[in-house]
């Protein structure tokens, strides 16, 4: 993917710009879907997909992230979507996932699925719809450990 620019914005797929540590703590500490999700986790998440990041043009830091599980043929699960609190009103979550969607459809992926309890609207926005048969499809819900206690 060339670099896509939105307003400050660089919307990029380097894994050499991403932060992991910040990424990392965003999810950890503030992502409802990702409360206190270890590094060891996390890493081996982010090395198994494809990551974007959002990076302040002007000083290369980073001010969001997206995440995406995908066999770069056919299929992609969406997820991980974070902007960071100071920069979040200004379009640049609808631009991240824009360039997410624009980047797997040159792959020519067919489906891209995503949860959300809360950003329908965003979604909305560039295309995304609810499942027209949500009876269609199965989840095997793997029953996770119970967390230790320090």
């Amino acid at each position: 993917m060339s670099d896509t620019v939105h307003g400050a914005y660089t919307i990029s797929t380097d894994p050499g710009r991403l932060d992991a540590d910040r990424v990392h703590h965003w999810l950890s500490t503030d992502a409802y879907w990702a409360i206190g999700r270890s590094r060891e986790t996390h890493d081996r998440a982010v090395g198994a997909s494809l990551n974007f990041g959002a990076y302040e043009t002007s000083t290369g830091e980073m001010a969001g992230y997206a995440r995406v599980v995908t066999d770069h043929a056919v299929f992609a699960y969406l997820c991980d979507v974070y902007i960071d609190r100071p920069a979040r009103g200004g379009g640049l979550g609808t631009a991240l996932v824009t360039a997410v969607r624009d980047h797997l459809a040159a792959l020519g992926v067919r489906r891209v699925l995503l949860t959300t309890d809360d950003a329908h609207g965003v979604y909305e926005k560039i295309g995304f719809k609810t499942l027209a048969h949500p009876g269609d499809w199965l989840v095997f819900p793997f029953q996770q450990p119970p967390s230790a206690t320090p």
